[in-house]
């Protein structure tokens, strides 16, 4: 079968740009000069896609997004178990894909999906590997690196030069800091540091800008109470839990707690050492 292409009359696109395969692109998206665009891909409305990039494979891109020179999206991924099977690269609405970034499709052994939420900046040759979920209104910074099926949530920062290892979960408004190495996960509002990453303290600032002084306060409490208590963490998290089902009053202490109960690579964090 031929080429199956669909171009909104108001799309702006270079002389030099190449367009092949079965390709959606919607009203007011620019394409730059010698960008190619190549397979399965539908590109929403006003998206500016720079020169020098590529987009391939089965990838589906939202609307508003700005995607930077040699950015290079939807190329198989880079796991020898996958067989060329169809897997989908999403991207949301509103992110900042700067120049050098790498996102790779899903594989069958994660669903054949790597998806990408709204509003997110990726600096500079990050890096997002097979099967990764990434929520909305995350920064990660150059050089970040996410190995296969990890799960970002939103408000997540990521330092520059950060490795993160495949299937480690980081939670809602947590932070990674730069030039650390992180193998287990990070629960929601921490901050993380160190090669290898381990808990150090509050994302405080991030937390101010999502939720109130008496929420904060109460996660003050409730981090001093799992990481320097004398049972282990699983059983200080699942008390802690039932307490905040029975009160009924704080959202995000059971978002806490399942998400440590849930984790299965383990916590990273030394009894006495999360100082805030």
């Amino acid at each position: 079968m031929g080429d199956c292409i669909e171009i909104h009359e108001s799309a702006n696109i270079a002389k030099t740009a190449i367009i092949q395969g079965n390709v959606v692109i919607g009203a007011n998206v620019n394409i730059d000069e010698y960008s190619v665009i190549k397979g399965n891909v539908v590109i929403g409305d006003n998206t500016h896609i720079y020169n020098n990039v590529t987009i391939m494979g089965h990838t589906i891109i939202g609307k508003f997004n700005k995607i930077f020179p040699n950015a290079v999206l939807g190329t198989p991924p880079q796991d020898l178990k996958y067989k060329g099977e169809d897997s989908i690269l999403e991207i949301g609405d509103n992110n900042s894909i700067r120049e050098s970034c790498m996102f790779n499709p899903g594989t069958e052994g994660g669903g054949n999906i790597t998806k990408i939420g709204n509003n997110n900046l990726f600096m500079a040759y990050v890096h997002i590997a097979h099967d990764c979920i990434v929520g909305d209104n995350n920064i990660l910074a150059n050089n970040a690196t996410l190995g296969g099926h990890i799960h970002v949530q939103n408000y997540v920062n990521i330092g520059g030069m950060t490795p993160i290892h495949q299937f480690v979960k980081i939670g809602e408004g947590a932070m990674v800091a730069g030039a650390s190495a992180l193998s287990q996960d990070i629960p929601p509002y921490c901050m993380a540091e160190g090669n290898r990453a381990k808990i150090v303290g509050l994302n405080r600032f991030r937390m101010r800008k999502i939720m109130d002084r008496e929420e904060i306060d109460k996660i003050d409490a409730l981090y001093k109470r799992l990481f320097s208590g004398n049972q282990s963490l699983r059983d200080l998290a699942s008390m802690e839990l039932e307490i905040a089902k029975d009160m009924q009053n704080n959202q995000h202490i059971m978002q806490i707690c399942e998400f440590i109960l849930n984790s299965e690579r383990g916590i990273p964090y030394k009894r006495g050492d999360v100082n805030d």
